[in-house]
Formats: structure tokens, C-alpha cells, sequence
């Protein structure tokens, strides 16, 4: 995620220029904005984007979909729509391998930073 913090300027010319910083985000928006269990909702955002790889890739509709997997049309539009609270990760990597695909996890553990307590 890129955030652009700037000031506007009007020249004479009615022209209007930015004045930007750029902050680079850590490749995880919700980490970047303070959302609770970011990493658990940035990987099943990532499952959700395969999943609809994988119907685009296929011609497939929820109706054809659901008859393929067995799992609800209604399932597979809320993935469509990135509603993902009712879904857990194991369940979006089920879907995944009932549309033929294979998922490898790795996963990397790194200490948190500590913010500063102000007392």
C-alpha cells in the first residue's frame, strides 16, 4: 500500500500541483491500517483471489461452481465480493482443491516490534 500525504499549491496558471510524500505500506493493507489480525486476513484474502482466479480461469459461475464443488453458490459470491468474515482459512484451501488447484503454505514467524508505551 502506497499512502500519499501532500499539500496542494494553485499557480497562476489555475494549474493545480500536489506536493507529495510517499510511505510505503508493508505489503499487508491491514497491518498497514491497524486492523486486528491483519496477517489472518491478509491470507485469506490471498485464498479468496486464487479461488476467483481459478473460476475466471474456468468459465465458471456460482451455479456451475457449486456444481462442481458442492460448496454453495451463495459461498462462492460471497467470495466474489471479498466477504470473508464466515469463512476460515482451512475452508477457502478446501474450496481451492475442489476447483483442482493444489495450496503449499509457508510460513515465516517474526517477532513483533514493540511500540512505545507513553506512561
Amino acid at each position: 500500500m502506497v499512502c500519499f500525504h501532500g499539500q496542494t499549491e494553485r499557480r497562476r496558471d489555475n494549474v493545480i500541483q500536489m506536493k507529495e510524500d510517499i510511505i510505503r505500506g508493508s505489503g499487508n493493507v491491514y497491518q498497514d491500517l491497524n486492523i486486528p489480525y491483519a496477517d489472518v486476513r491478509q491470507f485469506k484474502a490471498i485464498l479468496a483471489a486464487e479461488i476467483i482466479k481459478a473460476l475466471d480461469k474456468k468459465e465458471l459461475s456460482v451455479r456451475k461452481a457449486q456444481g462442481l464443488t458442492r460448496v454453495p453458490a451463495a459461498d462462492f459470491s460471497r467470495i466474489r465480493t471479498a466477504d470473508l468474515e464466515r469463512f476460515t482459512s482451512d475452508r477457502l484451501m478446501m474450496i481451492l482443491n475442489k476447483l483442482g488447484s493444489r495450496v503449499e503454505v509457508s510460513v515465516k514467524v517474526k517477532e513483533r516490534k514493540r511500540e512505545a508505551v507513553h506512561v
